[in-house]
C-alpha cells in the first residue's frame, strides 16, 4: 500500500506585494485505494495544495513535509514526482503544438516505465481506453489539447490517468464545466482506474455533483488554507445543503 503523507504544510506563493501565505498548517495522508474529496469557496488554497504536491515552481514551502512512502517529495523534481507514481490533471489542461497524442502518451509511458512499450498491446490498450472514455480515434493524431475542448481535455487527462496507472492521483476541479454526460464518462474513468490499480484519489471540487459518481471516503473541509472540517460522505451531503457560510468570518460593516 502507498502513502502520500502531508505534514503541517505551510506554503506561500511570491505577488508585487511580497510573499502571501496560501497553505497556512496542511496534514492529511492519502494511502492506496483511498478517495479523498477536497472541497471549500474559492481561495481556500485546494489548488495551491495541487500544485504543491506537483511541484509546481510558482509555490514556495515554507515549512512542513510531503513524503510519499517515505520519500521527501519536496527533494523531487516534477518529472521524478511523477515517475515515482503521483498524477496530477489539471484544472486547466494547456495545449502543446505540434506533438499529437499519440506520441506524447507513448512517451510519458516509456518515462515512467522505463522502456518503451509494445507497439501492438500499447496500441490496443489505448484504442480501448479511448473508446471507454468515448473519445473519437481522430484526437490520437490531434496535437495535444490543441482545438479541444473543455470536456474533451477533460477525457484526456483521464485518458492519461488509465494508461499510465499512478499510484496516488490529484484531480483538480476535473469535474469544472462537463456537462452531465461528460461528467460521467469522465467519473467512470476514475472509477476503473481505482478498481483496476487500487488508486488513491484526491478530488478537488466545489460542488457535490461529481460526488455521485465517484464515492469520497473522506470529505475534506478548506477555509483560509487550512482544513476546518473532516468526515465522511456525510460532510459532503451537508455542504449541499447548508454551503460554505458556517465556515466563514461574517463581513465586517464600517
Amino acid at each position: 500500500m502507498a502513502t502520500l503523507q502531508i505534514t503541517d504544510l505551510h506554503v506561500s506563493v511570491t505577488t508585487e506585494q511580497g510573499e502571501r501565505p496560501i497553505l497556512k498548517g496542511v496534514t492529511l495522508t492519502i494511502s492506496s485505494g483511498e478517495t479523498h474529496a477536497i472541497m471549500g469557496p474559492n481561495g481556500s488554497g485546494k489548488s495551491t495544495l495541487a500544485y504543491t504536491i506537483a511541484g509546481h515552481p510558482k509555490y514556495t514551502v515554507t515549512s512542513g513535509a510531503i513524503t510519499f512512502d517515505g520519500e521527501d517529495v519536496l527533494a523531487l523534481s516534477v518529472d521524478e514526482r511523477a515517475r515515482a507514481g503521483l498524477f496530477l490533471a489539471m484544472q486547466y489542461p494547456v495545449e502543446i503544438p505540434g506533438v499529437t497524442v499519440t506520441n506524447f502518451l507513448r512517451t510519458a509511458k516509456t518515462s515512467i516505465a522505463g522502456e518503451a512499450p509494445a507497439i501492438r498491446g500499447w496500441s490496443k490498450e489505448v484504442k480501448e481506453s479511448m473508446e471507454a472514455l468515448r473519445m473519437d480515434p481522430a484526437f490520437a493524431q490531434r496535437n495535444v489539447n490543441e482545438g479541444f475542448s473543455g470536456g474533451e481535455k477533460k477525457r484526456h487527462e483521464i485518458l492519461q490517468l488509465e494508461l499510465l496507472k499512478p499510484t496516488i492521483a490529484v484531480l483538480d476541479e476535473t469535474d469544472s464545466g462537463l456537462d452531465v454526460d461528460a461528467l460521467r464518462i469522465v467519473a467512470d474513468g476514475v472509477n476503473r482506474a481505482r478498481e483496476n490499480t487500487g488508486l488513491g484519489v484526491m478530488l478537488i471540487t466545489h460542488y457535490t455533483r461529481i460526488l455521485n459518481y465517484i464515492k469520497p471516503d473522506f470529505v475534506h473541509v478548506f477555509v483560509d488554507g487550512r482544513i476546518a472540517e473532516q468526515g465522511g460522505p456525510e460532510l459532503a451531503d451537508r455542504l449541499e445543503q447548508e454551503g460554505y457560510d458556517r465556515f466563514l468570518e461574517p463581513a465586517k460593516v464600517e
